[in-house]
């Protein structure tokens, strides 16, 4: 048996050798690489449209590892416009799959995406988008609420979105405009909104509201793609949900970017999520996307150790950092910033420089731990493929009720007392980590791209405005919220002009 295994080790890394050379050796077929996505129809209009490929070998086998950044070309044209102004990305996963981005400056007929590898086509490709093909700032809702949903294939229903609304029999949007601004109007920042003839209208409460232009900048995006039923409501621009929960006492429908377990608000996705899909390919870095090309090395390369960085925005925060400072060799935690416990700084300083959110997933295990409400950074963490820890909190956001601990990430305890033990588990069970940690990036990539985010908004609000027993009012000073004008690119919208025919 001795000989037996000693013979094994001498004989590992040929195997080791000869495994990764027959994996060298495959290569790519352009035949059987497989392509799909939104960004392959005509009706999807998203800020940034995007596609996938999967990899092939001549074999029929998927590639599970990179085949090289520049194994395919991809090229956008126009028949009718030889000068397409189009932006397009190619992001490498680093699992055999790439993410295709593309953004629209101009609207254009019949876009024809051509994939290459090696100058072949790529599966079926040209893949042709027939009829008007609408960039994001072209104001063409479709009419149909229905036929929008078919078009974007979005989920029936939303669990938090039922579990939300299901404590409301009625809203009734006259009590509304009155009960809410009594209870909540001057001490808090609010948005009242009323969204008539998918006209959006807002006036402002509260001294700090100028987080309202990312609800603004959401809605009359939403509004140039699909008609919204009229609907009133209040959105929190506040961190804290607001609406306690009192059994006795008929609550009032406040929406919120972040729920919690000791309130009722009706939780959006947060501000952070729904401006990355906004101005992906535009002003932010860090987006759904953008993460999945910077996964960093692979899984067995990447440092077994836990990292964070981040500012002192809870308690908790500041024990991480006295915790990575007694286990360093498993946790990389610290500080780049004081703001909530300034006094504390002698005892859990110095502070360190901020490090590329990209730059986290060097390390196998990430830390995600509550600020003042739920860490927003955690969708982001989850795309990476880096396994994640997550703190035990009372804080949620619009996706939590889907994710499963074990499966999308390993819990810790509210007070870390257990963390470093968590730590050391998936420091001893590599392949159980790993496999969370991809359970984690899937979930991401199927649940948190820009596609369901719009489509969880328009099911918020089509569910909302059922329960409606008033009709919503442009109310005494409110404000028209315009639709931006493109008067570079303005876009002819072939929807509204058979609508003017009629």
């Amino acid at each position: 048996m001795n000989m037996l295994r000693k013979l094994l080790l001498l004989l590992m890394p040929c195997i080791v050798f000869m495994t990764r050379r027959s994996e060298a050796a495959a290569a790519p077929s352009a035949s059987k690489t497989l392509i799909w996505g939104p960004g392959l129809e005509t009706n999807i209009v998203l800020p940034a449209r995007f596609f996938f490929i999967q990899t092939v070998d001549t074999t029929g086998r998927n590639f599970t590892t990179s085949p090289g950044e520049k194994t395919f070309e991809v090229t956008i044209t126009s028949p009718t416009d030889p000068y397409a102004r189009i932006w397009i990305q190619i992001l490498d996963r680093n699992d055999g799959s790439f993410l295709v981005r593309y953004r629209m400056y101009a609207s254009y007929t019949d876009l024809h995406i051509h994939i290459l590898l090696k100058d072949k086509l790529v599966g079926k490709s040209p893949y042709v988008l027939r009829g008007a093909v609408y960039q994001e700032s072209c104001d063409c809702p479709e009419p149909s609420g229905a036929l929008w949903e078919k078009n974007m294939h979005c989920p029936a229903s939303f669990s938090q979105i039922e579990s939300d609304l299901s404590i409301f029999h009625s809203v009734d949007p006259d009590r509304n405009a009155h009960e809410i601004l009594q209870r909540f109007g001057k001490r808090h920042s609010l948005c009242h909104y009323t969204i008539k003839n998918n006209q959006v209208y807002i006036k402002t409460h509260g001294e700090h509201v100028g987080f309202r232009i990312f609800m603004d900048a959401f809605l009359l995006s939403l509004t140039r793609k699909v008609k919204l039923p009229d609907i009133e409501f209040f959105v929190n621009l506040g961190d804290w949900p607001l609406e306690k929960r009192r059994a006795s006492e008929m609550p009032s429908p406040i929406f919120s970017w972040c729920g919690s377990n000791d309130t009722q608000d009706i939780v959006m996705p947060t501000y952070d999520l729904t401006e990355s899909v906004l101005e992906t390919m535009g002003r932010v870095s860090l987006d759904m996307m953008s993460v999945q090309g910077h996964t960093g090395p692979a899984w067995e390369q990447k440092m077994s150790k836990a990292f964070w960085r981040g500012r002192d925005s809870r308690k908790e925060r500041l024990e991480l950092v006295k915790l990575a400072r007694a286990n360093s060799a498993m946790l990389d935690a610290a500080l780049t910033n004081f703001f909530f416990f300034k006094h504390d700084e002698s005892l859990y300083g110095p502070l360190v420089k901020h490090v590329s959110f990209f730059d986290f997933f060097k390390y196998k295990y990430q830390i995600n731990v509550d600020g003042t409400v739920a860490a927003y950074r955690l969708p982001y963490l989850l795309a990476g493929d880096s396994v994640v820890l997550k703190h035990d909190s009372i804080y949620y956001e619009h996706f939590y009720k889907q994710l499963q601990p074990w499966v999308h990430y390993i819990p810790f305890k509210a007070d870390l007392s257990d963390l470093v033990e968590k730590i050391q588990w998936a420091r001893d069970h590599d392949e159980e980590a790993k496999k969370i940690a991809l359970a984690g990036q899937q979930f991401a990539r199927t649940h948190l791209m820009g596609d369901s985010i719009f489509c969880y908004y328009f099911k918020l609000f089509q569910k909302y405005a059922e329960l409606q027993v008033t009709e919503p009012k442009v109310r005494d000073g409110m404000e028209l919220v315009e639709q931006p004008k493109d008067e570079l690119f303005p876009c002819y919208c072939a929807r509204k002009q058979v609508r003017d025919e009629l």
